[in-house]
């Protein structure tokens, strides 16, 4: 007869809903600086280093919690350093943010960066190799804080009449791309989703 103590037991992984802040998450533990939204650990993600150990995360979650973080460059650079640090390879990171030109990103107060997919773009190291090469002038930020995050998906959410505007036929995809570099509250967030890249 097999001994049970034999059996591999399955290895639960480790998720981590980051600047919950009322938004739990059921299967993550569910990270924020204030107590007031009771989160499972209270933990203020702009100081590193972080709780966690290198390479023990499977995927990160920040739901409109990113913007929240990381007022200076410094700070950001950290966040991120830290972020790769605790992820392992092929992490997921979702994150989801206000537009930076949307009122809704504007009057808030503790909005304190804006994160886009062009950002996310600078923190991929095939990116900075490609643009190095071409003689670019994006700044490649993941050969200077030595990360890899690759963006899998990215999308931008229009606010209304646009969305159904654009659902409808009223204007086509070009139109909301030009409407999106003219003005402003025509889309309301960015959806990101990374993937972790490690040797």
């Amino acid at each position: 007869m097999a001994s049970v103590a034999n059996k591999a037991t399955p290895k639960t992984e480790l998720k981590l809903n980051l600047g919950c802040g009322h938004n739990k998450l059921e299967g993550y533990i569910n990270v924020d600086s204030a107590t007031a939204c009771q989160p499972e650990l209270v933990c203020d993600l702009n100081q590193t280093p972080w709780p966690w150990k290198k390479n023990s995360v499977a995927e990160v979650v920040f739901y409109h919690a990113l913007e929240h973080m990381g007022a200076t460059s410094e700070e950001f650079f950290a966040i991120m350093q830290e972020l790769y640090r605790v992820c392992r390879h092929d992490a997921l990171i979702q994150i989801t943010v206000p537009h930076p030109r949307h009122d809704n990103f504007i009057s808030d107060p503790t909005h304190v960066r804006a994160i886009t997919p062009q950002l996310m773009s600078l923190l991929s190291l095939k990116n900075c190799d490609l643009w190095q090469a071409q003689g670019a002038s994006n700044t490649p930020l993941a050969h200077y804080l030595h990360v890899d995050f690759e963006t899998v998906h990215a999308e931008v959410k229009l606010d209304e009449p646009y969305a159904s505007a654009l659902n409808n036929g009223q204007i086509k995809p070009e139109d909301a791309v030009m409407l999106l570099r003219e003005r402003n509250n025509i889309a309301t967030e960015f959806t990101i989703h990374l993937r972790v890249v490690k040797p």
